[in-house]
């Protein structure tokens, strides 16, 4: 194969797909190209109609670089260094949770709790990649958004995809490191989304590889049970928050009604709900910070 036929969308497909026949027997190709769609940020049917479109040297390098990753068993999107959440496609990769679905529903919750009023501070605890907090910046209607996370790795990717944000959003965002509300002096914050580490760490056995091997323990684990993070995040929101203020997070199915009786029993709160996924299972504890305690 020449040079020239190895540097078309179509031949690099090809390529990746043969490093990704003894992983993805009967699924390579298909494999390969939803790899390209993601570092091209292009629909997945895109790398098939672009199929002759040539490439430079290295985004050809780049490909077969993230074909060969997910050979060796890395999650799909770690392998092509990108994610699609929601409007946004983030970079991600080892120092950072892969967004997910789940997540996505739990943005669609705060931006129709706080659509009917413009303005406020809105902290996304624990942010990662940034994905919570840049959609909100995006599509909310807030004036800033701030995001915290213990992690300086992980605020490392976050400001980077802030940083390709920038201009797109409504409203200013800020990364800044430390435990939980620690670094968000500010008060009357108008909502405190999150969504936590929650697993218990003897469950670490039974996660799949793709995420016990993967991604970063830190924004996994939690002591107590998986409860510890949750707890101690409730208890700075209700210091933090406006009256009013809206407490969103995204709970483990297991310990959902758990999270739920954490945030009743604190005293700040009210109208407590827990919400299904889409697929029926408990997965968001929701509330609003009361005017006084009871």
């Amino acid at each position: 194969m020449s040079s020239a036929a190895l540097l078309t969308i179509g031949a690099l497909v090809d390529e990746m797909a043969a490093l990704l026949s003894s992983t993805h027997g009967g699924a390579e190709t298909e494999e390969a190209r939803e790899l390209l769609a993601l570092q091209f940020d292009k629909p997945r049917y895109w790398p098939f109609s672009a199929r002759d479109l040539e490439v430079t040297a290295e985004e050809h390098a780049r490909g077969i670089r993230a074909a060969r990753r997910r050979a060796s068993g890395a999650p799909l999107q770690y392998a092509a260094g990108r994610a699609v959440f929601r409007h946004l496609t983030l970079s991600v990769d080892e120092r950072v949770l892969i967004p997910r679905a789940e997540t996505e529903m739990l943005v669609d919750i705060v931006l129709d709790r706080t659509r009917d009023v413009r303005g406020g501070i809105a902290v996304d605890v624990g942010t990662g990649s940034g994905a919570i907090a840049l959609s909100l910046a995006h599509e909310g209607r807030f004036d800033r958004v701030i995001g915290t996370d213990v992690s300086l790795d992980a605020l490392v990717v976050a400001a980077a995809n802030a940083a390709a944000a920038a201009g797109r959003s409504c409203a200013a965002v800020e990364m800044r490191h430390g435990s939980l509300l620690g670094p968000v002096t500010e008060r009357g914050l108008r909502a405190v989304v999150s969504n936590p580490p929650y697993i218990s760490f003897d469950e670490a056995s039974s996660l799949p590889p793709s995420v016990r091997n993967w991604e970063p323990p830190i924004a996994l684990f939690s002591s107590n049970n998986g409860m510890a993070a949750t707890v101690h995040l409730v208890g700075e929101a209700a210091m933090a928050l406006a009256p009013n203020g809206l407490l969103a997070l995204e709970v483990d199915t297991r310990r959902a009604i758990l999270a739920a009786g954490a945030v009743a029993a604190h005293g700040w709160y009210q109208d407590v709900q827990v919400l299904n996924d889409l697929t029926g299972r408990e997965r968001f504890v929701v509330a609003r910070r009361r005017e006084e305690r009871e």
